[in-house]
């Protein structure tokens, strides 16, 4: 599955991951799948990372007994090596600060100010080390009215703006179906992390990176965000239209639904007549975007019955034809299970001991990269399941060896 004879894009990089959920643990696991060295931190008092128990689907053992690595936890933990250390406790400070004097990057998802009564703060930590780069990711950022407020992904959704553009605009307001806001954040994150190293190794100096779940949210309501900038009026919910494009939305066919994203002028008339309705194609009040969304109310009802008459591959078959933009909608198997997916390698199989296949599945890096490849070294951990090795290797390590 990876090619050994290819470096990773961050070979030598030593991550130390103190964080937890899924914000943090995207960032590592993105920054392990190019190459890095991380190494996840977990609490010996709770059993780990709090992910391990969010059921119900676990990979089982030989026994058939469901082992600690939850389909949660897998998502976002390959690539990185596990110890449990109590941070509570002076000996376990002692190993973090002694894996941080090794480390280039350190990410917390603490509260803020939550690691200071252990002396793992970014202050105390880069006074000792001033290369280094700490990240520190939290619900609402470590300054602000509400910085002491915890912060899962739910509440970033609901405060940051986007469950009130997600769902049917006559029913409730609804989250996005994953923990979408915590994985943009994750990503947000990476990209900090990967600009903070270019700068320490331009001039040496590390940082701290201040992030938060809502900064994040609030940072992809890209055009809808821009909309309200920009006019002052609240954008609607308007469930699978665009505000800015008309038609673009899911239509029902005669056995099912389609997607169809008609993104010019030239689209639109094509469309039209690909569906056998020239007419709406000509009429003033659809000629051009513009005045497609100020006749949106006519237009969609006129739409629907001409879709409905036909048949989901029919729709598809016209339009592709054309040249229109369009597509089914599937539900997660078939989506794993196409051929697209078949032909880019989506779905990886990393071998995993303990585990009654002997490989978990997983969902594969999209990054695809023509030097240096994404690696699936090390499959999710067990819990603490590298720490005896990690700590003779800090025993045996001289002080002046930068990885060890």
């Amino acid at each position: 599955m990876t090619d050994a004879s290819k470096p990773g894009a961050l070979d030598g990089v030593f991550v130390l991951d103190l964080s937890r959920i899924l914000a943090g643990p995207t960032a590592t696991q993105l920054l392990g799948d190019l190459g890095a060295t991380v190494i996840k931190v977990e609490n010996p008092k709770t059993g780990g990372d709090d992910t391990r128990g969010w059921g119900p689907n676990y990979a089982v053992g030989p026994d058939g007994e469901p082992t600690d690595l939850s389909a949660y936890f897998m998502a976002a933990n390959r690539n990185k090596q596990s110890i449990a250390v109590d941070i509570s406790i002076p000996a376990g400070q002692d190993i973090i600060r002694r894996l941080a004097a090794r480390a280039d990057i350190v990410i917390e998802n603490y509260k803020p100010d939550g690691l200071v009564k252990f002396g793992l703060d970014h202050a105390t930590l880069r006074a000792a080390h001033p290369a280094l780069i700490y990240c520190s990711i939290s619900g609402y950022g470590q300054t602000g009215p509400n910085r002491d407020q915890p912060g899962y992904d739910l509440m970033a959704q609901g405060y940051g703006g986007i469950m009130s553009l997600t769902g049917d605009p006559a029913g409730a307001p609804m989250k996005v179906g994953v923990g979408i806001a915590d994985v943009m954040c994750g990503m947000y994150a990476t990209i900090g992390i990967l600009a903070a190293l270019r700068h320490r190794d331009q001039t040496g100096e590390g940082q701290h990176i201040d992030l938060s779940l809502v900064d994040a949210q609030m940072a992809w309501l890209i055009n809808e965000g821009c909309n309200y900038l920009t006019s002052g009026q609240v954008p609607e919910r308007r469930g699978n239209a665009h505000p800015n494009i008309v038609p673009y939305d899911a239509f029902a066919a005669s056995d099912g639904h389609v997607l169809v994203a008609v993104g010019n002028d030239a689209q639109f008339a094509r469309f039209c007549d690909a569906i056998g309705a020239p007419g709406l194609g000509a009429d003033p009040r659809y000629l051009t975007n513009l005045s497609r969304i100020e006749h949106r109310d006519s237009l969609i009802p006129a739409l629907r019955p001409v879709l409905a008459a036909m048949s989901k591959a029919d729709i598809l078959a016209r339009l592709q034809a054309v040249k229109v933009p369009c597509g089914p909608i599937h539900n997660v198997a078939e989506a794993l299970g196409s051929d697209q997916a078949l032909a880019r390698g989506t779905v990886v199989e990393v071998a995993c001991d303990g585990v009654a296949e002997g490989h978990v599945r997983l969902l594969a890096n999209p990054l695809k990269f023509s030097a240096t490849p994404v690696r699936y070294d090390r499959a999710p951990p067990r819990f603490g399941q590298d720490t005896q090795a990690i700590l003779a290797a800090l025993k045996s390590a001289k002080p002046q060896d930068p990885k060890a």
